[in-house]
């Protein structure tokens, strides 16, 4: 059985645009051949996180396991795929996540949850623990990159995902313009062949 689940960015939650995109497409599929979605709201410890996820890993069959992941999600979403021997679709990753988000240090509030919370220095030694510096068996991975990312520099991702399979557009931004052309492209990725029809693009692995 295909099993997805999306991971979202820093101060999101379920409620993201991409994580319902994804959702939507998902729920018109047949239902015979509906893969197991899970969008879960991860706790702002990235420990925490990764352990929600990886429960939800482990308490079903490992066939056809993708993770999706959009910005600290895509982090998240390597470490897993790593972990679990698993696919993984990273969109605008933040490849250097304890990086891009020592400027968030203090009080954070989500707006997407109404949490509002304390980000330390302690989450930040989390995400370095979770990094990882070099993947395995790249035909795993999946990167859908922007070069109008805001916040990351395209060209981490694509070293970190140096042979996998890329997708590089020019402009855009951090929020990924036209995600959702993208999905069949994804649906395909994670095992849907004979349901994710009407590809918006074509890529290939990376030398």
């Amino acid at each position: 059985m295909t099993r997805i689940a999306y991971l979202h960015g820093f101060n999101s939650g379920p409620e993201s645009i991409k994580g319902q995109v994804l959702a939507r497409a998902i729920a018109a599929l047949p239902a015979r051949a509906r893969p197991d979605y899970f969008l879960p709201r991860l706790p702002h410890r990235p420990s925490e996180a990764i352990g929600v996820v990886d429960r939800w890993a482990r308490n079903g069959g490992r066939e056809e396991l993708t993770f999706v992941g959009s910005s600290l999600g895509g982090f998240y979403a390597t470490h897993l795929a790593q972990a679990h021997g698993a696919k993984a679709v990273l969109v605008n990753p933040a490849v250097h996540a304890e990086r891009i988000l020592a400027p968030y240090l203090g009080t954070q509030h989500n707006a997407s949850t109404g949490e509002t919370y304390e980000f330390t220095p302690g989450h930040l030694a989390e995400l370095a623990t979770l990094k990882v510096e070099r993947i395995t068996q790249p035909g795993r991975y999946l990167l859908l990159s922007q070069t109008g990312d805001e916040l990351g520099d395209w060209r981490d991702g694509t070293a970190l995902y140096a042979g996998a399979w890329q997708f590089i557009q020019g402009g855009g931004d951090h929020a990924y313009h036209g995600f959702a052309a993208l999905v069949p492209e994804i649906l395909r990725f994670a095992g849907m062949q004979r349901l994710a029809v009407g590809a918006a693009c074509s890529w290939a692995p990376a030398p």
